[in-house]
């Protein structure tokens, strides 16, 4: 029996995205050489206490890739494997930055799998240009009043810079 070929290749990018990351934007991109759409999940539920409200984030990440169609932004609350099954994607894609990356992702990776064995997830290292930077980095420095332009994206370069100016005025 034929595999059927014309199934639409998916895989859900997640992260809190607090805030979207010039690294997050290559990894999206990359992944959309590999596969057919990439689902770019914003985490609801977090450990961290986030700067951006849910709706912010969500914002910036659909104003970035406005002009990018196969490119589909959601909120998602939950266990992601249980979000990914009902997106239709069996792939969850992650970016590796640094061997103190791997044995995190390794673990949610192996959980991830535990939970659907049907599930894969590929990693894709991140170019070397963004291998120092994360969101956690970036607030700081934006905090800081340091210059981070060209490690976000514009809309979010705005939004960090409105954000610590209102913090900062109070």
């Amino acid at each position: 029996m034929e595999k059927n070929h014309c199934k639409k290749r998916i895989a859900v990018y997640p992260g809190t995205f607090d805030p979207l990351t010039n690294g997050h934007v290559s990894l999206v991109r990359r992944g959309l050489e590999i596969f057919d759409q990439v689902v770019v999940a914003v985490a609801h539920d977090t450990p961290k206490a986030p700067l951006f409200t849910l709706e912010e984030r969500l914002e910036m990440v659909n104003e970035v890739f406005s002009l990018e169609p196969r490119v589909m932004v959601e909120g998602f609350r939950g266990l992601l494997v249980e979000y990914t099954r009902a997106k239709g994607a069996r792939v969850i894609l992650r970016g590796l930055r640094a061997v103190s990356d791997f044995e995190h992702e390794f673990q949610l990776a192996l959980m991830n799998r535990k939970l659907d064995r049907g599930l894969q997830t590929m990693f894709l290292m991140t170019d070397y240009k963004w291998l120092f930077i994360n969101s956690t980095i970036i607030k700081e420095a934006a905090r800081l009043n340091g210059d981070i332009q060209g490690l976000v994206p514009e809309p979010v370069l705005r939004r960090l810079r409105a954000k610590y100016a209102a913090k900062n005025a109070s």
